[in-house]
């Protein structure tokens, strides 16, 4: 069997090679016909192919899976359907749709990036965004840069470096990807000095942590898990007025970081940025694709006399952002210029506020569209369930919807998660109790037939 597997000058004359050639390049399909043999070869040395494997057609078949494998982006879209809306592993936040003429536009063009139009000489891209943040937060002045590990470190740098920053233990948190908040302390030459205990920190902690060395003072949101039980915690207000008195600025590292006050939609425990800048901080720091819902990008707000020099440290320059970030950036602090647009525009703040009447509604309608066409192996039910907000925020909270339960004859949960998930458009769902489930609050329209497609395929498999 071995010594029938055909050389690669002979598989390039077959008439579905050369097909092939016609949309893709002659030496893409020699790597393509030289990956399809050494598999091959390697399963009939292992034992699990047959001597069927060998014919034209199936070997054709074989490079044409290779060629589409080779050729398809590591990075590309898939339907989310587990109810994760900020999901760290899928993008986090979706921009909104009004924003794809000005990516577009960015992207494929040049750009008023650096050119001050009016004066007709060079210009500073920082102007296209912070008044846009100033007048949405109350700040006096603003920096963006690549994300909010990266606002943190520059400010550190800037303002603490080689001294002491204050901040409680409790607050010591591991971000995603293992990033730790001490890890980028250190990496910005700051000190720290932890206080207080895991579950309580109180005033005295920071009074009493205060020397000649102290430079600053720190409060960071803790994120994707929450201390309960019991616990005590330094209010901004109260950790502002021991800044006062010691004369230190205070920072607050707010994660996520809201304009919105989401507690009016059952979406309660987050202080939005204006409400930190309002309690006296001096500087706040959040991510822009997270509740924002916007790109990634970390923010600094808060005084200028603060903010100033980060505007002119060289390390700005290694941490800045691109023309497409702030273009879609700016996109999106406009929509908040009017909140209830902002809440039905951005795809974020959209999903995370769904009534759970209208999620209740748009299952049974993607049932009913899927049962028009879909064969009877694929039954589908709807079950009350729970969304996440993610990306971490919310860590508690579990919001109301109702679950579409995907099953299909003759295939486990897990067979059918695995069938779903590695397709050219990858369907993203979860399993509960055995059953497969996919949740509304993340699927856009567009996507039923997309999964009504995928279904109708594995169901004729």
């Amino acid at each position: 069997m071995l010594r029938n597997i055909p050389k690669v000058d002979k598989v390039l004359e077959w008439p579905g090679i050369k097909t092939l050639m016609e949309s893709y390049p002659r030496p893409v399909i020699i790597t393509a016909v030289r990956n399809a043999l050494d598999q091959l070869r390697a399963e009939l040395l292992a034992g699990t192919a047959t001597v069927e494997v060998l014919a034209e057609e199936a070997l054709t078949g074989r490079v044409a899976n290779t060629l589409e494998k080779m050729n398809m982006p590591g990075l590309r879209r898939v339907i989310n359907g587990t109810g994760v809306v900020l999901h760290t592993n899928l993008g986090r936040a979706p921009l909104a749709e009004a924003l794809h003429d000005t990516m577009r536009d960015t992207a494929f063009g040049y750009s008023t990036l650096e050119f001050d139009v009016e004066a007709g000489k060079r210009g500073s891209r920082a102007v296209h965004v912070e008044k846009l943040l100033c007048d949405l937060t109350g700040a006096e002045s603003a920096v963006v840069v690549n994300n909010n590990a990266a606002a943190v470190m520059l400010a550190l740098c800037c303002l603490a470096r080689d001294k002491e920053v204050v901040v409680s233990r409790g607050e010591l948190v591991e971000i995603g990807g293992s990033f730790r908040i001490p890890e980028v302390m250190e990496q910005s030459g700051a000190i720290l000095r932890g206080v207080g205990a895991t579950n309580r920190t109180h005033p005295r902690d920071y009074r009493a942590a205060i020397t000649e060395e102290t430079a600053l003072l720190l409060k960071v949101h803790t994120s994707n898990f929450a201390v309960v039980g019991f616990t005590t915690e330094v209010s901004t207000e109260e950790l502002v007025g021991i800044g006062r008195e010691a004369s230190l600025p205070v920072m607050v590292d707010a994660g996520s970081g809201t304009l919105v006050d989401l507690s009016a939609y059952g979406l309660s425990g987050e202080k939005t940025v204006r409400q930190y800048l309002d309690a006296g901080a001096d500087l706040v720091t959040f991510s822009g694709d997270k509740l924002l819902g916007g790109p990634q990008a970390g923010i600094i707000v808060g005084k200028r006399r603060s903010l100033e020099a980060m505007k002119k440290h060289p390390l700005l320059r290694a941490l800045r952002v691109d023309k497409v970030t702030l273009a879609t950036l700016e996109g999106t602090l406009r929509l908040y210029r009017d909140e209830q647009q902002a809440l039905q525009q951005i795809p974020t703040l959209r999903m995370m506020t769904l009534p759970a009447e209208e999620l209740a509604s748009r299952a049974r309608k993607a049932v009913r569209r899927m049962r028009r066409t879909l064969p009877a192996s694929v039954s589908l039910k709807t079950a009350q369930g729970f969304s996440q907000v993610g990306g971490g925020t919310f860590p508690l909270l579990q919001i109301p919807t109702t679950l579409i339960s995907v099953t299909v004859d003759n295939l486990s949960a897990q067979q059918l998660e695995q069938k779903l998930r590695t397709r050219a458009l990858p369907i993203i769902g979860r399993i509960s109790q055995g059953t497969f489930l996919l949740d509304p609050r993340t699927l856009a329209d567009k996507d039923i037939a997309d999964i009504i497609a995928a279904l109708q395929s594995i169901a004729a498999s």
